[in-house]
């Protein structure tokens, strides 16, 4: 039997099931990016397998981790990132 977990995600708490990435529990929330590049276009899972880190966000403290290789935690805090462009 899969044990439930709860993440959340700006403060937002989200259900998930304990294996899942953390991707994976976003997608199932109907998330389908959570973060922007520099230029603002909004990025999420794209390759799905950890090469590309368009679906970096912040676990924990931690900035840059790849939402699709990151299982989650109960429990974890996890913030979204914006990169902005410099002038």
């Amino acid at each position: 039997m899969s044990r439930p977990i709860h993440i959340t995600v700006d403060g937002e708490p989200l259900p998930g099931i304990e294996g899942q990435t953390v991707a994976g529990i976003l997608l199932a929330s109907g998330r389908l990016s959570w973060r922007t590049n520099r230029s603002g276009a909004p990025r999420g899972v794209f390759c799905g397998i950890g090469a590309c880190f368009d679906c970096v966000l912040t676990v924990n403290g931690v900035p840059d981790v790849r939402a699709c290789r990151r299982r989650a935690a109960d429990g974890d805090e996890i913030r979204t990132q914006t990169r902005q462009e410099k002038s």
